[in-house]
């Protein structure tokens, strides 16, 4: 068991998150700050945890609202808390919750905290409209007018042009190339074919089905109630009944001509929330909690976003399994997030090939084969949705929670990221 320097250890002992469900879809009411509350409430409850005992917080969310930015603190005043509890929001898109509950293990390990709840949110039903830069100037001069016709005037200089809203866009700033045509890209550069990416989503789709049907990813969801009466109490984007004959129907989206991305084999934009409950060994011990597993270690990885956008999994994994002190073939359980089939397929490709180890790691030898029996075993993003703030969250409530069901000893989170960034974690049982 890997500890800290003080011979701290990190504990995962619970957590729960809301449905994951399609933007504009049954959670579009609820706000981010109502996805992460109602996980957090639900955590509580499930964990039967006073919240008096809660040290600090850490939430992920990558499109925060300018009406709440600090969605962590928004979480931490809820009243089954004291309003004294530090929280703060961090954003590594895709990896955020992950990064949080990162944050949280370096703070129990630095014996900062004792208990620490991490975790993350997205409304991707509910962004923020921006307006031109012109009209926001017009404004801001409008309302420093000292007189009426000064006001009018100004505000008569308005174009329709001007009212046009802007949203914020999933691309790179650095690049202007949204993650879509990164995914294109990398399945050009590396050979994945239409055929393979929607034969790894169906996979995607038959397996969360099978989770679903079976009750596993149930136990994790915290059933919502809105205020229609109606009780959402799944994922929504799973399609049980999809075929490769369906997928093959679909046009791709960012390369309408050459393309193989689509719909079908990325995954959608999704609304909610996760909330994972993290102790210090001793805290746990004292509490009489006996934990789902313990983080053994975390590593992240840039690559140049104008490159191959989606391969940070492939720098930061290696990196995480030499800090757990193991290799790839002990690992019981993997955990990697879908953000596409091809960025999936690409990192699989780099992590099995003695070549691209070489080249790029200095390794004699390939990161490692997957065992396709114990990779996403109940399906991932592509079929469940990808709420980027809440997400890590799911993957760590996933991963720990079968790992118990399996008495699997390791297992590894895999995030890719945008900005050409990748996060990797390793859990244990003990």
């Amino acid at each position: 068991m890997a500890a800290s320097r003080n011979g701290l250890q990190v504990a995962i002992i619970a957590g729960c998150r809301t449905p994951f469900c399609r933007a504009g879809s049954d959670l579009k009411s609820l706000s981010a700050v109502d996805l992460a509350r109602h996980a957090t409430i639900e955590l509580l409850h499930r964990a039967e945890l006073d919240g008096k005992l809660v040290d600090e917080m850490y939430f992920g969310q990558v499109v925060a609202s300018p009406l709440a930015p600090n969605l962590a603190r928004e979480v931490s005043l809820l009243p089954q808390f004291p309003r004294t509890i530090p929280a703060v929001t961090v954003n590594r898109a895709c990896a955020s919750a992950n990064t949080a509950v990162g944050q949280a293990h370096d703070q129990i390990t630095l014996g900062h905290a004792r208990v620490v709840i991490a975790g993350g949110a997205e409304s991707l039903s509910d962004i923020p409209m921006l307006h031109s830069r012109r009209f926001s100037d017009i404004l801001v001069a409008a309302s420093k007018a000292k007189t009426l016709a000064e006001r009018v005037r100004l505000l008569a200089q308005v174009r329709p042009r001007d009212l046009v809203p802007v949203t914020p866009a999933i691309a790179e700033p650095s690049t202007g190339e949204t993650m879509g045509q990164s995914a294109e890209k990398m399945a050009k550069i590396n050979g994945i074919t239409r055929e393979a990416q929607d034969r790894f989503a169906l996979r995607s789709h038959q397996l969360a089905f099978a989770g679903t049907q079976d009750g596993r990813l149930l136990q994790e969801i915290a059933p919502v109630y809105l205020p229609a009466g109606t009780a959402v109490t799944s994922d929504n984007g799973v399609r049980g009944d999809t075929t490769l004959e369906k997928m093959a129907g679909l046009k791709p989206v960012f390369d309408k001509r050459y393309g193989t991305v689509t719909a079908a084999n990325a995954s959608p934009l999704t609304d909610g929330g996760s909330a994972v409950l993290l102790m210090s060994d001793e805290a746990a011990g004292s509490l009489g909690y006996q934990p789902l597993a313990y983080i053994r270690s975390y590593a992240v990885a840039a690559v140049d976003p104008a490159d191959q956008l989606l391969m940070g999994p492939a720098y930061a994994v290696p990196k995480a399994l030499e800090r757990a002190g193991i290799a790839w073939k002990e690992l019981g359980l993997v955990e990697m997030h879908e953000a596409f089939a091809s960025q999936v397929l690409s990192n699989i490709q780099a992590f099995e090939s003695r070549e691209w180890a070489e080249r790029h790691l200095g390794r004699s030898e390939s990161v490692g084969e997957v065992n396709w029996d114990t990779l996403n075993v109940m399906g991932g993003s592509i079929a469940l949705g990808h709420p980027f703030g809440a997400t890590g969250g799911r993957l760590t409530i996933t991963l720990a929670n079968e790992m118990r069901r399996r008495d699997v000893q390791f297992g590894l989170i895999s995030v890719c990221a945008q900005g050409g960034m990748g996060f990797a974690m390793v859990l244990e049982r003990r």
